[in-house]
């Protein structure tokens, strides 16, 4: 599948872990009426993507949300708890919202899925 700007993302659940507990966020409901820059990254932790995505948008957040988007989110098949800690290891605070697509279920539709075991991933 080839995503492109303006496609529609899939409807599924997904996971987050904030202030209140674990939060059930459907992608209708977290991307409906929102311009969202949404980014994944094979795994949290990982070294480019602890080195360079995540610091990257966190860099550029403010610059990213100045051209009208709502919000930035990455998201990864990991659980809401790696995600949490990752995003307060990495500090993306209310910058980037970090989410858990531990089912794959996201990426699988999306077409998005990939063997990582030649990384040290799977």
């Amino acid at each position: 599948m080839t995503i492109k700007v303006g496609d529609k993302i899939p409807s599924v659940t997904l996971k987050h872990l904030g202030a209140d507990g674990m939060e059930d966020l459907s992608t209708d409901d977290l991307l409906r009426d929102k311009k969202t820059v949404l980014f994944a990254v094979p795994g949290a932790f990982t070294p480019t993507c602890s080195a360079q995505h995540v610091p990257g948008f966190l860099t550029h957040a403010s610059e990213i949300k100045e051209k009208g988007v709502d919000q930035i989110i990455c998201l990864s098949v990991n659980d809401a708890f790696v995600m949490n800690a990752w995003g307060k290891d990495r500090g993306t605070g209310e910058e980037i919202l970090m989410l858990g697509d531990g089912n794959g279920d996201l990426t699988s539709l999306m077409d998005l899925t990939l063997d990582g075991s030649g990384f040290g991933l799977g």
